[in-house]
């Protein structure tokens, strides 16, 4: 959906959930901004038991001027706009409206009336940590200078900032690139960051860090923290990891629908995003980064799919489970065994490539931001970047790429949810790699040896020491030929759209 198809109503009211958070303040504000600059008669409401009166909020509010309204009832309006929410939900009065829009980044909710509301008229990203990440986006394909409006960008740096555990569970791209380009007040920051906690919320931090659970044979600690604003879990699991017996920990608070989690991890060998992922397998949605991470439960889901069982004991089991899961190769110094792999090639579909040293000098630090995370590295005249089928990135030094690739002069078109961008550590500047991205194709001569793992296995590459490959159970463990050293994952989906078996008479 885009902003602009909205613009033909004239009667617009934005509405976000009952007792709304900074988030769902944020995110009404920034539509609200948007359709009163295009002259329509625009309201931003709410509604619910109260009115909301957390300290952070009232200041928020007033801080940055955000005209919402708290409200029991509205005259029927052209368009309804729920922000931060879905029509009819459980956490939302429903209003009548002539016709309405959803612009949501939580999950669809199945007691929600989105079967009155028009399919094009629905914008939910379930992935993104905030729904003003989203209005954010919407904002910004509309043309619309947020960071010309310092109100609006510190309004909306401050949801995503709350929504994500003071930024410690971003794990979309799009969640980080709105961290990293808006131009917000730093001191209504500040006041609106140290205002975050109430008395009784210091309350809830210290009753739950009283009655933690360590499991010190797995170094993990497990705490619960009683219903409270979601930035506390952060705090808690900050503190929490500082423990000497805890390398990892889960911190969760239970909800209307489920349960939220927060995960934090000081080892190399374990991604706090991959715990995410594997506690939530099948019963909900997670992710972030090395050291911290998000997740959800949902309630239904998990029991049905575990009946009777408490939700300490789960992950009580799944930490015993994802430790005996895994297997970890350092690449630089394992000899691996290939016997038992076969013999491909690339198949001679165009792939992208980007020569970094022609468009940065040697040494300058750069981030490469891609769906699957963030790859930092330094510019030399001999490393390049390879960009996939799927907008995957790699780095590959210049003469193992003249080896295995041939170039073409078409350009190449990164095909993916995600963009990936180019981000210069010295300068603040960004490029998105589809403006300079080159095509090239596979030469074929070069050979890999690969066989599909069985279990979840972690990859330390030889080009990156710090951060592993993690592949799952049926992707492809490969080898170059040409270099048993060179080690790394291949995700299967990709592995059979770009590989190619070999049979002995042709390696001969």
């Amino acid at each position: 959906m885009r902003l602009q198809e909205l613009e033909r109503f004239e009667e617009i009211v934005i509405q976000c959930h009952d007792n709304p958070d900074a988030d769902a303040l944020a995110s009404g504000f920034g539509l609200y901004r948007y359709f009163s600059q295009k002259g329509k008669r625009v309201r931003f409401v709410y509604s619910g038991r109260s009115e909301a009166g957390k300290s952070n909020l009232v200041l928020m509010i007033l801080a940055l001027k955000i005209p919402v309204e708290y409200v029991s009832s509205i005259e029927e309006p052209e368009l309804l706009i729920m922000t931060d929410c879905q029509y009819g939900g459980g956490n939302t009065t429903r209003f009548p409206a002539r016709a309405v829009a959803v612009i949501d980044h939580h999950e669809r909710d199945e007691r929600a009336a989105l079967s009155e509301v028009q399919e094009a008229f629905i914008e939910i990203k379930s992935s993104y940590g905030s729904c003003a990440t989203l209005v954010w986006q919407l904002l910004c394909e509309a043309g619309y200078d947020v960071n010309a409006d310092t109100e609006l960008a510190t309004a909306l740096y401050y949801g995503l900032y709350m929504d994500t555990g003071q930024l410690g569970d971003i794990y979309h791209p799009m969640d980080k690139d709105m961290r990293d380009e808006l131009l917000y007040d730093r001191g209504i920051f500040s006041q609106l960051k140290n205002t975050n906690l109430s008395s009784r919320e210091l309350e809830i931090a210290g009753d739950a860090l009283l009655h933690h659970r360590i499991l010190e044979q797995y170094r993990f600690a497990i705490v619960k923290v009683k219903p409270c604003d979601l930035n506390i879990l952060g705090i808690v699991s900050d503190f929490v990891l500082q423990t000497d017996v805890v390398n990892t920990c889960v911190i969760y608070s239970t909800l209307s629908d489920g349960y939220k989690l927060s995960f934090r991890s000081c080892e190399k060998e374990i991604k706090a995003s991959d715990l995410a992922s594997f506690f939530t397998e099948g019963i909900g949605s997670g992710g972030g980064h090395a050291e911290k991470a998000g997740g959800f439960i949902r309630a239904d889901l998990f029991a049905g799919k575990y009946p009777g069982e408490e939700l300490e004991v789960y992950f009580e089991r799944r930490i015993a489970e994802y430790l005996k899961s895994y297997e970890v190769i350092y690449a630089k110094d394992y000899e691996i065994d290939l016997s038992g792999m076969k013999c491909y090639r690339k198949k001679k579909l165009p792939l992208g490539f980007v020569e970094l040293g022609t468009l940065y000098p040697a040494g300058t630090p750069l981030l490469v931001r891609t769906l699957e995370g963030d790859l930092e590295i330094n510019v030399t005249d001999d490393i390049y970047l390879m960009v996939g089928i799927q907008g995957e990135v790699y780095p590959i030094r210049a003469e193992k790429f003249a080896r295995t690739y041939q170039r073409r002069s078409e350009p190449y078109t990164v095909r993916t949810e995600y963009i990936p961008s180019v981000h210069n550590r010295l300068d603040g500047s960004v490029r998105n790699v589809s403006g300079f991205v080159k095509s090239c194709v596979p030469t074929g001569e070069t050979l890999v040896y690969a066989k599909k793992i069985d279990r979840q296995t972690k990859i330390f590459t030889a080009w990156d020491t710090v951060n592993y490959m993690l592949g799952n159970p049926g992707d492809m463990i490969a080898a170059r030929a040409d270099d048993a050293h060179d080690i790394y994952i291949i995700e299967r989906h990709i592995f059979g759209q770009t590989y190619e078996e070999i049979t002995g008479d042709e390696r001969r």
